[in-house]
């Protein structure tokens, strides 16, 4: 009797634990499913955006494109509404020009040039453009992106004499 006993006791103790492994399991696979719910996120759309979409259009190329909290925006060059070059032979002037165009393009994104998390400049002429880049201290008041200069053989256009993309993060 007592033998019968101790094995029903046994049985009923793995029994126990049998279900209290398979409640485990269960509340583990809940947990999973819940874990990923939370990963499964939609995703992000890019947002286009063309200042000149005439030039832009003849060219193949959006200026700038957001997908998420950051934007990629195309090298600017001095140029009018109608893709002409301006300040023809100025390099300061190109410059001042090229960031004026980046401030319209971060303002549409609600943005500004703190939030630049990366600028690269391309130039013909990286003398004149080392004499003349004290100018960006008046733009990135805040401290400066990381970024690459560049010395190019040709832009464009050949009265292009610098051009400079930004790559940037907006926090929410």
């Amino acid at each position: 009797m007592k033998k019968s006993t101790n094995q029903v006791t046994l049985f009923a103790t793995l029994i126990a634990i049998a279900f209290g492994f398979l409640s485990c399991e269960q509340k583990q696979k809940e947990e999973t499913k819940e874990i990923e719910k939370e990963v499964i996120v939609e995703s992000e759309k890019p947002e286009y955006f063309l200042l000149r979409p005439e030039v832009e259009n003849a060219y193949g190329y959006s200026h700038a494109v957001k997908i998420g909290n950051d934007i990629k925006i195309s090298g600017a060059v001095s140029m009018d509404d109608e893709g002409n070059p301006t300040a023809i032979g100025d390099i300061e002037q190109q410059m001042k020009n090229c960031y004026a165009d980046l401030e319209k393009i971060l303002k549409h994104f609600g943005c500004t040039f703190d939030d630049v998390v990366k600028e690269d400049i391309f130039t013909t002429d990286m003398a004149q453009m080392l004499e003349k880049s004290a100018y960006r201290a008046e733009i990135y008041k805040n401290g400066f992106p990381t970024g690459s200069w560049l010395e190019v053989t040709g832009l464009a256009l050949p009265e292009f004499m610098v051009e400079i993309e930004l790559e940037v993060h907006k926090s929410e």
